[in-house]
């Protein structure tokens, strides 16, 4: 049985059934049939699908926005913002898929040569728990768009939003067995991969998940887009707007009460800057909401659970051991619920636990560099490479000082977001392949390079 719990209460809210071999065996076979039928429809015939997702999001936003929260503790107003980003997602690709999979010209002495875009297979998704709509939306609908199938694996703590994730998908029509969620546990996963009707793997989720997951695919040669950890860097120099700076700063860490790959969590500060731009961080921090994440005021509601919660306290409590200063927070809030207050770790230096472990929770730590040389090297002195952000007053150096930095996107005078304009992912162990742009719908598609010669 998989249950859902709140965790702002730690109460039971659903319990559902496993799904058996029987329903995994059905869904499979249906998505690979259906898969082969909508290959064949027209790019602009595919569209009108997405067009429809997104108006099928926009009329539930209000009931799935409420799911997320009771689930997994997103505060109310990020959540209605996160299904109105899956809505935007889908009227992208429904606006410029058609371009992003025409057949490319190839000059040559033939005639008429292309390259052309066409679909793998189904897709198997293997989503977290931590944006339950737009983890898959994010993939679904550029992949959709290609002509592919998708199979959602989602994470065990939201079963509602995963069950939801379909509803979506029928309200608008898709054709029946091209989408389907499977409710099962992680032992099924290998299963899948190994299945011939299963053609590529996405997941978003830990470097230690990926890794297993790369391996099982690696085996059966078969495509993946790996969206793992990270432990961003936030870049200041002393030549940045530093209210403007620590303001973007709060927020990229303690969004979705800091529970993503892509929040920034080192805030690395040239020296001269330091005292202020800390000064700043900790007293925004501190004015933050906690609270029930029902409430739109709400910016800090539970973590997602206990055991995350745990292991984030016992990060905290090496790195301070190891010589971090605490400022703010720091301890697990009492009562119901998995409430971590804002906490802010200053003089964290290189080797300590918050400088080298992904924080996944609302930790932040700020790190003082002697100059920009410095503070790039600190940023480079990762095993992730997901995003960075960089602040400065010149941007013509910022430009120059992020082709220096290892990451999978930088953010200059900003934060780091995924957008569906451009590509998103990550290097080193926060993964390869890219979602969004034209990239990410070509992540799901056969090449094929089509030469034609005169005709005889």
């Amino acid at each position: 049985m998989i249950t859902s719990i709140n965790p702002a209460t730690n109460t039971p809210i659903s319990t559902f059934a496993v799904h058996d071999d029987a329903v995994i065996d059905a869904a499979l076979a249906a998505a690979a049939s259906a898969q082969r039928a909508w290959r064949q429809v027209p790019v602009t015939e595919r569209m009108t699908l997405l067009t429809r997702m997104a108006s099928a999001l926009r009329s539930g936003k209000a009931r799935y926005a409420e799911m997320i929260v009771r689930e997994m503790g997103k505060p109310l107003a990020e959540a209605e913002a996160e299904i109105e980003k899956c809505a935007y997602n889908c009227d992208f690709y429904a606006e410029h898929a058609p371009r992003y999979l025409a057949d490319e010209a190839v000059p040559s002495n033939a005639s008429e040569s292309v390259v052309a875009f066409e679909p793998l297979g189904v897709v198997l998704a293997i989503m977290p728990w931590n944006y339950p709509f737009w983890q898959y939306f994010r993939f679904a609908a550029p992949a959709l768009a290609a002509g592919n199938g998708a199979i959602l694996k989602h994470a065990n703590n939201v079963p509602e939003c995963a069950l939801a994730v379909q509803e979506v998908m029928e309200a608008a029509g898709a054709p029946t067995g091209l989408t389907a969620t499977l409710l099962i546990d992680t032992s099924k996963v290998a299963g899948l991969i190994a299945d011939p009707r299963i053609s590529a793997i996405t997941l978003t989720g830990s470097t230690e998940v990926g890794a297993i997951v790369a391996a099982q695919a690696g085996k059966a040669l078969k495509k993946q887009v790996l969206e793992l950890g990270g432990s961003d860097p936030f870049i200041v120099l002393a030549d940045a707007d530093l209210e403007a700076a620590a303001e973007t700063a709060v927020k990229a860490r303690y969004i979705n009460v800091g529970q993503s790959c892509v929040n920034a969590k080192r805030f690395i500060v040239e020296h001269t800057a330091a005292d202020r731009f800390t000064e700043l961080f900790v007293a925004k921090a501190a004015a933050l909401k906690i609270g029930d994440p029902m409430e739109r005021d709400t910016k800090i509601g539970p973590m997602a659970r206990e055991n995350l919660r745990a292991a984030l306290h016992d990060q905290v409590c090496r790195s301070i051991a190891e010589g971090a200063e605490l400022k703010l927070g720091g301890a697990p809030i009492e009562g119901d619920g998995f409430y971590y207050p804002p906490t802010v770790l200053d003089h964290v230096k290189p080797g300590m636990t918050a400088f080298r472990e992904e924080t996944f929770g609302p930790v932040a730590a700020i790190i003082r560099a002697k100059d920009a040389d410095e503070a790039i090297a600190m940023a480079n002195d990762s095993e992730y490479g997901l995003g960075a952000a960089l602040w400065t007053g010149d941007t013509a150096r910022g430009r120059q000082l992020a082709s220096h930095i290892e990451a999978g996107a930088v953010f200059i005078n900003g934060m780091t977001a995924s957008d569906p304009r451009y590509p998103f992912g990550g290097i080193k162990r926060s993964g390869y392949g890219r979602e969004l742009g034209v990239y990410g719908i070509r992540e799901f598609v056969n090449i094929k390079t089509v030469w034609i010669g005169p005709a005889k």
